[in-house]
């Protein structure tokens, strides 16, 4: 039996339409159609890698692009300087929706702390 693919692997081959702010060779980002905050990205990358907790030592490099990615768009899109956050969930109970890894970047408000 084969595995289907996730909704960010069918927004990487463009058969579901996104908000695309930024693409490369290995990650891409889009804007959250259900947002969190003014501004809610989701950086993902092209590999599909199921969650962070299923990640391995070879994607090692990917991880760290997807961190620099993250930052530097965040500082294209103007929304460094008031501050952003970052989150990464893990699994059912750490609140993931898709299981494709993918950094959420919310941004343009206060954001409260602790998160929930």
């Amino acid at each position: 039996m084969s595995r289907q693919p996730t909704l960010f692997e069918k927004i990487i081959a463009r058969e579901i339409p996104a908000d695309i702010v930024f693409e490369d060779d290995l990650c891409l980002c889009f804007r959250d159609i259900s947002p969190q905050a003014p501004v809610h990205l989701l950086l993902i990358p092209k590999k599909p890698i199921t969650r962070i907790a299923l990640a391995t030592s070879e994607d090692r490099d990917l991880l760290g692009h997807l961190m620099l990615k993250v930052g530097e768009i965040a500082r294209q899109e103007g929304y460094a300087g008031d501050g952003f956050r970052v989150i990464v969930n893990n699994g059912p109970h750490g609140g993931e929706a898709v299981p494709h890894l993918h950094l959420h970047l919310l941004a343009g408000r206060q954001l409260q702390w602790p998160p929930g």
